[in-house]
């Protein structure tokens, strides 16, 4: 194939104007496509590098602006979960180290001559929040639990005759003597207080969590 001697054979199949051509392709087909992540050129060409402070901390931009916004997200995400995580390992660790210890005071609920059979006094233990509930049951025999009802907090109220304790709120009913919850919506027993008696006073010297 013979052509003109004067102009230059075009041997690249992606020279303008020869796109129509069978075979061939155009000659944007393979141009760059820019990564939404990408951050653009600044009006001035230089790289961001080379930018003045200003310029990174206010994007001129939407890609740098959202990957900006995306970022400082995740760092937000990894850090309050980092802080949520850390506070439970703490609080556990606080409880264990607690529990390791004995760390609950020794208090003086009431002197026990003064407390009738089928009577009782109301208490706060192990700090002033806790409202808890002694029973005398017998002329030798004593309780105390949680006054705070397991459902949701009310105040139970105690009836020696029948052997339980009340919840007035949502009728719910608990064992007078192991506190364990027997009917109603409490989902689990009362807490109970653990007490000593020495000479005639009564002392509260820990708390028992149960869950049946």
């Amino acid at each position: 194939m013979e052509g003109d001697p004067e102009k230059p054979l075009d041997v690249l199949v992606n020279s303008p104007g020869r796109e129509g051509l069978t075979g061939t392709t155009p000659v944007d087909m393979y141009a760059p496509v820019r990564d939404p992540e990408q951050i653009t050129i600044a009006p001035d060409g230089r790289p961001m590098t080379q930018q003045p402070t200003w310029r990174q901390d206010f994007p001129i931009d939407w890609p740098q602006d959202h990957y900006v916004a995306r970022r400082d997200f995740a760092k937000f995400l990894v850090l309050t979960s980092a802080a949520f995580v850390i506070g439970q390992l703490w609080i556990g660790l606080q409880n264990a180290w607690r529990k390791r210890r004995g760390e609950f005071p020794l208090r003086k609920i009431a002197s026990f001559s003064a407390i009738p059979v089928g009577g009782s006094v109301v208490f706060h233990y192990p700090d002033a929040h806790a409202d808890c509930i002694l029973v005398r049951t017998s002329e030798r025999e004593l309780v105390a639990f949680s006054q705070k009802c397991t459902h949701l907090s009310c105040a139970v109220v105690p009836d020696v005759e029948k052997g339980i304790f009340r919840c007035p709120c949502h009728e719910g009913f608990f064992d007078l003597k192991t506190g364990r919850n027997i009917a109603g919506p409490p989902p689990r027993p009362l807490p109970r207080v653990i007490l000593s008696v020495r000479g005639d006073d009564i002392f509260a010297t820990g708390i028992e969590w149960r869950t049946i």
